[in-house]
């Protein structure tokens, strides 16, 4: 089984801002519509309060942080839970092989406890919008929720899930705000409209969700996001060193939460590494070196092998380039004409670059060159 792409974890990657503002409602461009009708009925039913859950610990997947996976312990004892899978026969194309990402959970008072995992699991199904209707997708959460939960906990679910639409729409229509094209390129406004932007959307989960549903649904997200948004003000000021700017984003690093400070140490470890790895390949004598010492401060051998080849092949083309650069000099003092000139070069072309691959690096690094 496998899990299906974190699309609303984007904000841990390198587009975590952009993707924090624009809420989770990116990924949905098709409004959810009037199949949504059915949760409001639910809605009126259950004015109990949802419980929330503990916020669960973050790891990145590889050093880019585009995906991230949930490592999550309840303080409450789960008594009932949805299936972690749809079985061989999955409504949607996308979901076939595919493990349900988060749960629907009910503690042993048959009240949903209410996590990250709550949004994942709404979020799974959500994601089949455009594959199949709307309808088609609400209906299977509800059947599920109906079918694995107490009753309580299946109607506060439906009415979280009408809270969770609710905020999509709006997500969405504020996106649609338009940036005044005379600023746009001003750093100082897109400074002003981030921080408006997020502001705005904190602000509308605050008036759609509980502030426990607020905090287990976004409690992360908007804390990293509030440090995005200070390491980019301090990156902007120009009367701070860079020393100052380091310790400066260190002391908003301490104020993440504990599972957000891990993550970002292995971002910083990992760029660190790579900082290093990349030194390496510069400055060594040959490929063969470079993947010895690669090797040397923990690359596996495999793909020390594979930098090693990539650089080799890349040696190779440097020094078929260079021979075909002087025959070209050649060439444009042979006094030939144009139309000969161009024809003379084809043919060497494929005389020095027989490879495709390198025929086209040929052509770059003439055009960088140029």
């Amino acid at each position: 089984m496998r899990h299906r792409p974190f699309k609303h974890r984007r904000w841990l990657a390198a587009i975590a801002l952009s993707a924090l503002v624009a809420g989770g409602a990116m990924w949905l461009s098709q409004p959810v519509g009037p199949g949504a009708s059915f949760t409001n009925q639910v809605a009126a039913e259950s004015s109990a309060p949802v419980k929330p859950g503990v916020e669960p610990d973050y790891r990145p997947e590889s050093a880019s942080g585009v995906r991230t996976d949930i490592q999550q312990t309840n303080t409450f004892n789960i008594a009932s839970s949805t299936p972690a899978t749809l079985g061989p026969d999955p409504f949607a194309a996308s979901l076939e092989g595919t493990e349900i990402d988060g749960a629907l959970k009910a503690d042993a008072n048959g009240e949903l406890i209410v996590d990250l995992e709550t949004r994942d699991f709404f979020d799974y199904f959500l994601s089949t919008v455009g594959e199949v209707t709307p309808e088609e997708a609400l209906d299977r959460i509800r059947t599920l929720a109906a079918n694995n939960l107490p009753p309580k906990a299946a109607q506060q679910s439906m009415a979280l899930l009408d809270q969770y639409l609710n905020y999509k729409q709006q997500a969405l229509a504020m996106q649609n705000t338009a940036l005044d094209p005379s600023r746009q390129n001003d750093p100082a406004y897109q400074q002003e409209m981030l921080n408006k932007a997020f502001t705005d959307l904190k602000q509308l989960r605050q008036a759609v969700f509980s502030p426990e549903a607020h905090r287990a649904f976004f409690g992360l997200e908007e804390a990293y996001g509030e440090y995005t948004l200070a390491t980019l003000e301090i990156a902007r000021r120009p009367n701070l060193s860079n020393e100052a700017r380091r310790s400066l984003v260190a002391w908003h690093r301490n104020q993440l939460p504990e599972p957000l400070q891990r993550t970002e140490r292995r971002l910083l470890e990992s760029n660190e590494e790579n900082r290093q790895r990349i030194e390496i390949m510069e400055t060594a004598s040959s490929p063969e070196s470079a993947g010895q010492k690669l090797m040397d401060q923990g690359m596996s051998p495999e793909a020390a092998t594979s930098v090693t080849s990539y650089l080799q092949e890349r040696q190779d083309f440097d020094a078929r380039y260079e021979h075909y650069n002087n025959a070209l000099a050649q060439l444009r003092n042979s006094g030939l004409a144009d139309k000969d000139q161009a024809a003379q070069q084809a043919q060497l072309l494929n005389q020095y670059f027989p490879d495709n691959k390198q025929q086209t690096w040929a052509r770059l690094k003439m055009l960088g060159s140029n």
